[in-house]
């Protein structure tokens, strides 16, 4: 019995996750702050006073970097959805050079915990992030700021 070709066809199997793996794009991890202590944010009570499904929340706060040095703005929007536990949320994170020009924006949404740990998509990017996809974790801190983790991946 002949075992080149079987010992090939084997060899060919086991390389073909190993070549997906080195030809993958890199991931770029960006670690910014959303400071929810600076800027605007209004809620809105749409229904029976106080917390309640349908509320809005309209934001506007600077956007800084992991030394806490602005680099632009987090502008958006939150519905609650369950009031006290979370809330639909979509916003724009606008990254801006030191003559304030904008270089580009990665607008997120999704699901929005009151405590803890969300993951939100990645919806669009433009400017020097244009053609990424990806996720962003978002983490409110005891200072006031919120911690957003993006992990993009161009495409």
């Amino acid at each position: 019995m002949k075992t080149a070709p079987f010992r090939t066809l084997c060899t060919l199997l086991l390389l073909i996750p190993f070549s997906a793996c080195v030809n993958s794009p890199p991931t770029l991890t960006l670690v910014t702050f959303a400071d929810g202590t600076r800027g605007l944010k209004t809620p809105v009570d749409t229904g029976a006073s106080g917390p309640s499904q349908g509320d809005l929340f309209v934001f506007a706060q600077p956007l800084m970097d992991q030394d806490r040095q602005d680099i632009g703005h987090n502008n958006g929007y939150c519905v609650t959805t369950q009031p006290g536990v979370h809330s639909q949320c979509q916003w724009t994170l606008m990254f801006v050079d030191t003559a304030g020009q904008i270089t580009g924006t990665l607008v997120v949404g999704g699901q929005e915990y009151e405590t803890g740990l969300s993951t939100v998509a990645l919806l669009g990017s433009t400017g020097k992030y244009a053609g990424f996809t990806g996720h962003m974790t978002s983490e409110p801190m005891p200072d006031g700021t919120f911690k957003q983790t993006l992990y993009l991946t161009p495409r």
